[in-house]
């Protein structure tokens, strides 16, 4: 059964419409003005909105418009006399689903709430479809195997259904929105919006209208009203990510809002109230900040209700091949290419190399390998020359030669042969396989093809 909100001026219309649909089996509320509909939405929201045309105050179309801006999933449909039917069908371009010409019958009313019904469910089945082949190239769950990261997540279950804040600290890359996201989908929040804002990517006056909105003309570029991230995002949860960007005039709006739930927008004095969960994000050390002066103290404990560290890649060893085999097969899928398997030296390799950016880097560097794989297998060819960097070697032959030099003794050996002794001279005295193509002059690739050609693996 569907969940409908009535709207018309006319009380009478209101009662009628929602004591027939009550009658089959429908949840219906009632609003006597499009601001009390927008009240309503925000409280409770519905799958369908039925709103008369013609209303003092405003209008079904300025209702329409701010419902497709506000509440996009909510389907409207118009109540019209004949003489509007023009303005009705031109509603229907701007976003309305149907009308209804005035007087109608329950069965009418009935007949269209049912293929609404119908109309919703095949988007819904669209939606999740289209969130399948999401998740083929964005992970939708935290693969651990690790004790420290396994701490995390059964503290983060617990925190979940909590309203407490959240600070989310750790290195860039480590999945710290997806912890966020996480958190917010095992709430009671989950069906309630999940609104992501990047502290570092705005500018001071662009970020404070993000978070908290403008009205027009509070600014220049101000040309109309706009709601910002916490409003549009009351009943569920905002994601600060990269808090410790954000300027000390903002850090005392921000820590208000913590205090009171409540804010002004840009240019406004109207007080807005929401109910919206903060969960934060940094990769700076926020202690160290208060301690400069870069960072209010008072904020910062604010945030800090429940501290979970992410901790880095290099952290986590047991967890990186798991990890690489699933980024690399979501890589093969997103370039429409057979998912291929990762040689021993490539996961040697993988395994060897320190992942500063984390698993961001990993990702990108698997993305790379699918799209240039040329074999049944992804080869350490196929892997960006810093992963090669500090891949040491498993025993590496020594030299019977003196030192700094190769020792040729017949005077009928081969190019090949001379190539070899040289590159095993060199690999014996190499720390690591950066240092030994830098000192034979070739790049990673090349030293890597030329160890398997010769056996020097």
């Amino acid at each position: 059964m569907a969940r409908l909100l009535v709207v018309d001026d006319e009380r009478s219309i209101c009662t009628t419409i929602e004591a027939a649909l009550k009658s089959v089996g429908h949840q219906v509320e009632s609003a006597e003005s499009g601001e009390m509909a927008i009240a309503l939405m925000r409280k409770n929201l519905p799958d369908v909105l039925l709103t008369d045309l013609r209303m003092d105050g405003m209008s079904g179309l300025d209702l329409l418009g701010k419902a497709r801006e506000y509440f996009p999933s909510v389907t409207v449909v118009l109540m019209t006399a004949y003489g509007t039917i023009d303005t009705a069908v031109a509603a229907m371009r701007n976003g309305a689903y149907d009308y209804l010409v005035k007087p109608f019958t329950p069965e009418q009313l009935e007949h269209l709430v049912e293929r609404i019904e119908e109309f919703r469910r095949l988007r819904d089945e669209n939606t999740k479809l289209r969130d399948q082949v999401d998740a083929l190239s964005e992970p939708s769950a935290i693969v651990t195997r690790n004790p420290r990261m396994q701490k995390i997540l059964d503290t983060a279950k617990k925190v979940a259904v909590t309203d407490s804040t959240i600070l989310i600290t750790g290195e860039s890359g480590t999945g710290k929105t997806l912890l966020a996201k996480l958190i917010h989908d095992a709430s009671g929040r989950a069906k309630g919006p999940f609104a992501v804002v990047n502290c570092a990517t705005l500018s001071e006056n662009l970020l404070e209208s993000e978070l908290f909105g403008h009205i027009r003309g509070s600014f220049t570029g101000a040309v109309k009203d706009k709601m910002g991230r916490l409003q549009l995002a009351d009943t569920g949860t905002v994601f600060l990510d990269e808090i410790g960007e954000i300027s000390p005039s903002l850090q005392t709006k921000l820590l208000r809002f913590l205090q009171e739930r409540e804010f002004e927008r840009v240019g406004d004095t109207k007080t807005i109230r929401v109910d919206v969960r903060i969960i934060a994000a940094t990769n700076k050390n926020l202690e160290q900040e208060v301690k400069l002066g870069h960072f209010r103290e008072d904020l910062y404990f604010r945030l800090n209700v429940i501290d979970l560290h992410m901790p880095s890649l290099r952290q986590r060893p047991e967890d990186v091949l798991v990890l690489a085999d699933q980024l690399l097969t979501r890589s093969f899928l997103a370039a429409g290419r057979k998912a291929r398997p990762m040689n021993e030296q490539a996961k040697s390799a993988i395994l060897n190399y320190g992942w500063p950016g984390n698993i961001r880097e990993l990702k990108n560097a698997l993305e790379r390998a699918a799209i240039l794989c040329s074999g049944d297998e992804v080869s350490v060819e196929d892997l960006p020359d810093r992963v090669l960097e500090n891949a040491r070697f498993p025993g590496a032959p020594e030299a019977q030669v003196g030192e700094g030099t190769v020792a040729v003794t017949q005077h009928d050996m081969s190019l090949e042969e001379l190539e070899k002794k040289h590159i095993q001279h060199v690999l014996s005295t190499a720390a690591t396989l950066e240092e030994a193509a830098s000192a034979l002059g070739i790049n990673l690739s090349t030293l890597w093809r030329k160890r398997r050609r010769y056996g020097l693996d």
